[in-house]
């Protein structure tokens, strides 16, 4: 690994594993990257973020939940 190298790790400003240029090394570890999608900086966080991300059924399920949501709210305004 070098500066510049493209690495992956979790950007907390995108809420995704993404990839990221390397910034700053102390010897062969990487201790700074930059996001390549958002261009924000953040220390490395060897790709962990503090939640686990979401499945594709989860994320389906809890998009489907609020759609079903927002038309039972809609619909019981009606007269």
């Amino acid at each position: 690994m070098r500066l510049g190298d493209t690495i992956d790790d979790y950007c907390s400003r995108c809420k995704r594993s993404m990839d990221h240029s390397i910034v700053a090394m102390a010897g062969e570890e990487v201790v700074k990257v930059l996001c390549r999608t958002c261009n924000s900086d953040h220390k490395y966080r060897k790709n962990r973020s503090g939640r686990k991300e979401l499945t594709k059924e989860e994320a389906f399920n809890r998009v489907l939940a609020s759609v079903m949501n927002a038309q039972g709210q809609s619909g019981s305004k009606k007269n």
